[in-house]
């Protein structure tokens, strides 16, 4: 999934793509570059953004999804948490809902997603963007991510919208200290016990600028191994903003374990060596 920010404060590209043409030519190139998935959006989500009103975000996000669509049979996610853009959204081309409020902030959201048919990605978040670095506090941070999540998709579900529709994401970097996010990673094998494809988004976050020190756009070596072993545990989908680097990344990891997988099933001496997703 290849990020498109139509925002002017987006913590890693806010600005670079505010205008119609640049918007389009920077999505047809993440296609180009390897992603199955555009996730277009309109209102930052960094920590301490402030939300923006429906008519703004539409006025940034629908003429380029109406673009892209003109171009493209990709699919096209949008990042949104109101049901008016969502609508619109879909209304223009859109395909998908990626809700980083698990579908809490708009009481529309369900019925709507259910009414359309079209697959949601529902994340967790503690608190708001604006809101959700300040002290975040857990117990079990993983526990209580897995709860949060399966409450969410019951109600998804309670609401009508199809299992096979939903896909679901621990949310790296919305409330998480730096230990919550390595600890989620790690422990990322667990989220498969709910059932749904889970998508994982860590590029560029500032868990990475932490251990390394870096700018965002000096990330993508701590980007790129997150996101391997992300594969690994049990990711489906990533979510990223430097998509020819990680598909590189990706092909290269993906032959290795399927040549181990191949060499473990024919009973090889080097059997015990070989790196295996589990």
């Amino acid at each position: 999934m290849g990020i498109l920010n139509v925002t002017p404060d987006s913590f890693s590209d806010g600005g670079l793509y505010l205008d119609k043409k640049s918007a389009v030519r920077k999505a047809l190139q993440l296609i180009e570059d390897g992603a199955d998935i555009l996730d277009i959006g309109g209102e930052s989500t960094r920590p301490g953004s402030n939300s923006v009103t429906s008519e703004e975000e539409k006025k940034r996000i629908l003429p380029v999804i109406s673009e892209i669509r003109k171009k493209t049979d990709a699919l096209i996610s949008v990042d949104t948490t109101k049901s008016e853009v969502l609508k619109s959204a879909l209304d223009a081309g859109a395909d998908i809902l990626n809700d980083i409020s698990g579908m809490r902030f708009d009481p529309k959201m369900r019925e709507l997603v259910a009414t359309k048919d079209i697959p949601v990605i529902i994340m967790h978040m503690k608190g708001t963007p604006r809101n959700m670095q300040e002290s975040p506090e857990y117990g079990n941070v993983i526990h209580e991510i897995k709860s949060f999540l399966l409450q969410r998709v019951t109600e998804a579900l309670t609401a009508g919208i199809r299992k096979k529709r939903i896909i679901i994401d621990p949310g790296i970097g919305f409330g998480k200290r730096l230990r919550d996010n390595l600890r989620i990673i790690s422990n990322l094998n667990s989220f498969n016990e709910l059932g749904f494809p889970i998508l994982i988004g860590v590029s560029r976050k500032s868990f990475i600028g932490d251990l390394l020190a870096l700018s965002p756009e000096e990330r993508i070596e701590g980007t790129i191994a997150s996101s391997l072993i992300s594969i690994l545990l049990g990711a489906h989908i990533l979510r990223v903003h430097d998509v020819s680097s990680l598909k590189r990344a990706v092909t290269v990891a993906e032959a290795i374990i399927k040549e181990g997988v191949s060499i473990q099933s024919s009973g090889d001496r080097g059997k015990d060596r070989v790196l295996h997703a589990g």
